[in-house]
């Protein structure tokens, strides 16, 4: 895994990202790889924003992993920054090749250097095999989230 580089996202990474995003049963539902402007938009926001990063794992020159870390200082817990752990995507040739988990901790590691006290994450109850992944790691299921679509 000594190869793989994490950096910041920049837009010529959006069409494998979106692809990324749409490649499983959820995403294909919700993502709009055929229109790539609001992505774009949103980087621009993400790009702009100190609490925001938006990063890549490369391997070999190909963008191969994606996910999103935000920065939230709060009032809770004593007045403790946390970060949110989103949007973490695989390419399906990386998948089982430890990736997935070096980009977990790369998160982490982030979030301790931005004196964060805790990390969250939020996975959709189908996704039995990413609940099992983060177990691992050392999360817990400690919460029921709720949305609402608006």
């Amino acid at each position: 895994m000594g190869d793989l580089e994490i950096r910041t996202a920049v837009a010529e990474d959006i069409p494998v990202i979106v692809g990324m995003l749409a490649d499983d049963p959820l995403g294909a539902r919700r993502e709009s790889p055929d229109d790539l402007a609001p992505y774009l938009s949103a980087l621009g926001r993400i790009s702009t924003d100190p609490n925001q990063r938006l990063v890549v794992a490369v391997r070999e020159g190909q963008v191969v992993g994606t996910l999103q870390l935000t920065i939230v200082p709060g009032l809770s817990r004593c007045g403790a920054t946390r970060s949110i752990i989103e949007g973490v995507r695989v390419h399906a040739d990386e998948r089982g090749s430890g990736l997935g988990t070096r980009f977990i901790e790369w998160a982490i590691e982030e979030s301790r250097r931005q004196n964060c006290r805790l990390v969250q994450l939020t996975s959709d109850s189908t996704r039995t095999d990413a609940h099992r992944f983060y177990e691992r790691l050392g999360f817990e299921a400690s919460h029921i989230g709720f949305k609402l679509q608006l």
